[in-house]
C-alpha cells in the first residue's frame, strides 16, 4: 500500500493551491473549512461540481460516477447518520486522515508572531485510526463501505493561550497545513483489515503483545482488538493468566481487488 510518484506529486500541487486560493488570501485557520479538509476534497476530487452536492437529506463532501465520498478528519461518530441513509443507495469511501509527522509552530495572541516550528516526536501509523474506527464498528463490514486512510505530514499551527506556565498545555488548535502525502491505506472487506496485523505480531497474542508490535497505548490496543474481532479478522482460543489470547483468522475472503 504505497503512494506512486505522481500521487506525491498531486497532492503537493493541491497543497498549493489551496494556500494560495485561500490561506494566504484570508489568513491561516479562517477558512470556512479546515486547511486539512479542503485539501483532502480538492485531491479526490478537483472538480467543484462534483462536490457539496445534495444526496435526500445531507449533503455529500463528493460525489462522483455514481460513488460518494466523505472527508471526515475526526469524530466519525457524526458520521452515522450519513452513512445509514448513504449506503443503502451507493457505495460510500470515508477518507479519514492520519497525521504521520508533525511540525509544531505557536502563534503569540498578543503579538501575532509565530514561533520557529519544532518537529513533534509522536508518529502517526495506520494503528491510530482504531479510535475512530470503532465509534462506526457497526458499519465497518457493509459492503458499500470502504475506509481510506491517507498518513499525511502537517504543520500545526496553534495559539498560545494554554494554563500552563508556557501557555502551551491545554492551547487551542488553530490549523493544520499538509506538506505531504506519505502513504495511504484501504480497508473495504474484513480481509482488508489484516494488514492492521504488525509482521511483529506473534501467531498467539494478547492485548498487550499488540500494543506492544503497534506501540499503542493499552486501551487503544485494546479497542483495536474489539474492531478485529467483530469483523472477524481474530478470534479468541484462550487464555494466559488473566490475559485473553487471539489469532489470526485463517479462513478469511480475498481481500478487496
Amino acid at each position: 500500500m504505497s503512494v506512486s510518484k505522481d500521487d506525491k506529486q498531486l497532492f503537493d500541487q493541491v497543497c498549493h493551491q489551496v494556500m494560495e486560493q485561500n490561506c494566504l488570501q484570508q489568513g491561516i485557520g479562517t477558512l470556512s473549512e479546515k486547511t486539512v479538509h479542503a485539501v483532502m476534497k480538492n485531491f479526490y476530487e478537483p472538480n467543484p461540481d462534483n462536490q457539496e452536492v445534495p444526496i435526500g437529506n445531507y449533503i455529500a463532501d463528493i460525489f462522483q460516477n455514481g460513488e460518494i465520498i466523505e472527508i471526515q478528519t475526526r469524530n466519525l461518530n457524526a458520521m452515522r447518520a450519513k452513512l445509514s441513509s448513504f449506503l443503502d443507495q451507493y457505495p460510500v469511501t470515508i477518507v479519514h486522515p492520519i497525521v504521520h509527522n508533525k511540525w509544531l509552530m505557536w502563534i503569540d495572541e498578543e503579538t501575532g508572531e509565530i514561533s520557529t516550528k519544532r518537529k513533534s516526536p509522536k508518529k502517526g501509523t495506520r494503528y491510530d485510526a482504531f479510535f475512530e474506527l470503532y465509534k462506526i464498528k457497526m458499519f465497518l463490514d457493509h459492503p458499500h463501505l470502504q475506509i481510506c486512510l491517507p498518513l499525511i505530514d502537517v504543520e500545526e499551527y496553534r495559539m498560545l493561550n494554554g494554563w500552563s506556565h508556557d501557555r502551551k498545555r491545554g492551547s487551542t488548535r488553530y490549523d493544520r497545513i499538509p506538506t505531504a502525502l506519505v502513504d495511504e491505506i484501504y480497508l473495504g472487506s474484513p480481509a482488508d483489515y489484516v494488514c492492521m496485523l504488525p509482521d511483529e505480531l506473534p501467531a498467539a497474542f494478547t492485548v498487550k503483545d499488540y500494543a506492544s508490535a503497534t506501540r499503542l497505548a493499552p486501551r487503544y490496543a485494546g479497542t483495536a482488538i474489539n474492531v478485529l474481532r467483530h469483523l472477524h479478522v481474530i478470534e479468541q482460543i484462550g487464555k494466559q493468566g488473566r490475559a485473553y489470547v487471539y489469532q489470526r483468522v485463517i479462513d478469511l475472503p480475498s481481500p478487496t481487488e
